[in-house]
Order: C-alpha cells, then sequence, then structure tokens
C-alpha cells in the first residue's frame, strides 16, 4: 500500500501525506511500476467525471474540454511538459547532445508548442467523435490512461538512459521482466473489463505503436529519458482513443 500512494504522489497531484510514504528510497519506486495502470484508473475516473458532470448542461464539446482538462489537472500536466521538450528537442534537427539539452531547456519552443496545440485538439476531436459512435465515451476515458500509463514499462525495460541524471532514472532500465508482464496483463485486464475485446484489440495496436515510438526515441536520443516518458503517455493516449474509432 505506502509504494502504491508513494507512486500515486510522484505521478499525480492527488494529496498523499508524506508520512505515509516515508522509509521508501528511490531505488523502491521502480518496484511500484505495477500500480502503473491503477493511476491511469484514477486519472481516468477523474476525467470521465467531469465529462459526464458537464454534458448534460454544456454539450460533447464542452465537456470533452472539461475532461482533457481534468486528465491534465490530475497530472499537473506533467506528461504534457514532457510532450513539449520531446518534440522540441527531437524535432530540432541537431545532434543528440544538443537535442538533450534543448529538451532540459524550461522554455518552450515552437515545436513544443505545436506539439501541445495538437494534442489536446485531437484529444477533444477523438472524444467527441467517440460521443457520437456506438462506443461509449466513458469507458475510453477512463481506459485511455490506464493502457498508456501501462505501456510506459516499454520504454522502461531493457532501456538505456540517455542522460547521466534525471527523475526518469527511476524507472529507466530498473525493471525485470516479472513487473514489466504483470504491468501490461493488469492494463489489459483492465481495459478488457471496461472496453470489452474491442478495447483489447485498440490496446495491442497501440502496444505495436509504441514500440515504434520507442525505436524512433532509441535511434534519435540513445535512450529514454522522463521527457520521452511523459511524450510516450500522451501518444499512447491518443492512439488508444484513434484505435478505438
Amino acid at each position: 500500500m505506502k509504494l502504491f500512494l508513494a507512486t500515486l504522489q510522484f505521478l499525480t497531484r492527488v494529496p498523499v501525506p508524506d508520512r505515509w510514504t516515508k522509509d521508501l528510497t528511490l531505488d523502491d519506486y521502480a518496484k511500484g511500476v505495477i500500480y502503473f495502470p491503477l493511476i491511469g484508473l484514477v486519472a481516468g475516473i477523474v476525467s470521465a467525471l467531469a465529462y459526464q458532470i458537464t454534458v448534460g448542461s454544456t454539450g460533447i464539446v464542452i465537456a470533452a474540454i472539461f475532461a482533457v482538462l481534468a486528465n491534465a489537472l490530475i497530472t499537473g500536466a506533467f506528461h504534457l511538459d514532457g510532450l513539449a521538450d520531446t518534440c522540441d528537442g527531437i524535432f530540432s534537427a541537431r545532434k543528440r547532445e544538443q537535442m538533450l539539452e534543448i529538451m532540459r531547456d524550461s522554455r518552450i519552443g515552437t515545436n513544443g508548442a505545436l506539439a501541445l496545440v495538437m494534442s489536446l485538439l485531437l484529444r477533444v476531436a477523438l472524444i467527441c467523435q467517440l460521443a457520437q459512435s456506438e462506443y461509449a465515451v466513458l469507458p475510453a476515458l477512463i481506459a485511455a490512461p490506464i493502457i498508456a500509463r501501462s505501456l510506459l514499462v516499454i520504454l522502461m525495460y531493457q532501456q538505456r538512459y540517455a542522460r547521466e541524471n534525471g527523475m526518469g532514472n527511476i524507472y529507466v532500465g530498473k525493471i525485470c521482466g516479472k513487473r514489466f508482464i504483470i504491468t501490461l496483463i493488469a492494463g489489459m485486464a483492465l481495459v478488457l473489463t471496461l472496453c470489452g475485446w474491442h478495447g483489447v484489440m485498440a490496446a495491442l495496436v497501440t502496444l505495436l505503436l509504441a514500440y515504434a515510438y520507442r525505436y524512433l526515441i532509441q535511434r534519435k536520443l540513445g535512450g529514454q529519458t522522463g521527457d520521452t516518458m511523459g511524450a510516450g503517455n500522451e501518444v499512447f493516449e491518443i492512439l488508444f482513443l484513434l484505435a478505438l474509432l
């Protein structure tokens, strides 16, 4: 339970008293990767609630915006920041060392700003499309963060950390094969429960594309960083919603 709360504290803005996670070291956090699907479940429920509360009075488009906003707020825009930094670096057409330096810069560039705008627009558009399709939108809103966080283990397992230090180093290259499998199975099981076999097929498509994303980042940077994992989370959520359609 302590490890779950520590993971929840690390990946979200849910208030967790420090006394509930005391005695844990940074080396312990990699063991908490098996709770990533549950962290996604928390984020997904918050997003779905925001949609459900507002859709009756505001309509689908505004409700979709609130759902996306809630998803960002519950994580403190943690992953969106990684998306912006990654795109600024990867699309800078510079050498590896310069890409990493650009990603470390707290200022946002044109590529990062464009990535944020496109990410948010795509999410809203996909939610609106799902709401008008034959598939239930609420289970999709909950399932997307679950599978995205579950697939982050692909960017951790048997991967090299691209920098000498950083927060992503807590996980990258630190998880074992057992936790890798458990996390993926748990994520798939939750998606099956929420969205049925159609959701599982969408998750498998996203999984294959997640490996393509890992290959691209590894080729560009020689490994993963906290930013590339944050970007991966955003990309995987969008790909899953797109695959559902």
